[in-house]
């Protein structure tokens, strides 16, 4: 796995979300978050049993997150029933290229930046909420991260998410990324393949449930 690629992640996806900087561990970053149920994440690089058992032996506080480039199963394998596991996700990356951002009649884009993050908006002719994204460009890293694309289901298959996509790309070629990153869920990844995304490994997520309820 290109450490390069979870790093660009990492940094990328505390931008968007507000958490605070990253901190390298021998094993990889540790995030803190500061949300009731995602209080602090882990991220491990070239994760393996010893490493991943190691690291939850040492953890007690609910809400704490690990996410490793592993298959789900075998991620579940290696953890108490203490722990939730998360639906499945990709690691994906892309070189960024101009495009056309074109919304079907009766929708409309805004789009604005604040803070480090870029956003985008759709709405239908009500104003109503019809589809989202957002990006993060690390400072100097010429990489943008992908965040939070999301179609609400009464508008799905109608090419909102490819005009969220396009329109934040050229945004982040106007600040200078060439590259971008993501984590995909199994829904939207066959929306990023088809804009020319690559997959380079499963990107697998698990927590210690708040409620104690575990899987």
């Amino acid at each position: 796995m290109d450490t390069g690629i979870v790093r660009a992640w990492v940094d990328g996806w505390a931008v968007s979300r507000g958490a605070a900087p990253p901190v390298e561990k021998p094993w990889g970053f540790t995030v803190d978050v500061g949300l009731p149920g995602h209080v602090t994440r882990h991220v491990l690089l070239d994760a393996d049993e010893p490493l991943v058992r190691g690291l939850a032996e040492t953890v007690a506080a609910p809400g704490t997150w690990l996410k490793a480039c592993v298959a789900p199963e075998v991620m579940s394998s290696w953890l108490t029933p203490a722990w939730t596991l998360r639906a499945p996700g990709f690691l994906m990356s892309a070189p960024l290229r101009p495009s056309v951002t074109d919304l079907p009649a009766g929708y409309r884009l805004r789009a604005w930046s604040r803070g480090g993050v870029t956003r985008a908006l759709v709405l239908d002719k009500d104003g109503a909420f019809a589809a989202r994204g957002q990006t993060a460009c690390p400072s100097g890293s010429g990489s943008v991260v992908f965040d939070q694309i999301e179609t609400a289901p009464a508008h799905r298959r109608r090419g909102l998410g490819r005009a969220v996509m396009h329109n934040l790309a050229d945004a982040a070629i106007a600040a200078g990324a060439r590259t971008g990153v993501l984590a995909a869920t199994a829904d939207g990844r066959g929306l990023y393949e088809s804009l020319g995304w690559t997959t380079h490994a499963p990107l697998t997520g698990v927590f210690l449930d708040p409620a104690g309820t575990g899987r």
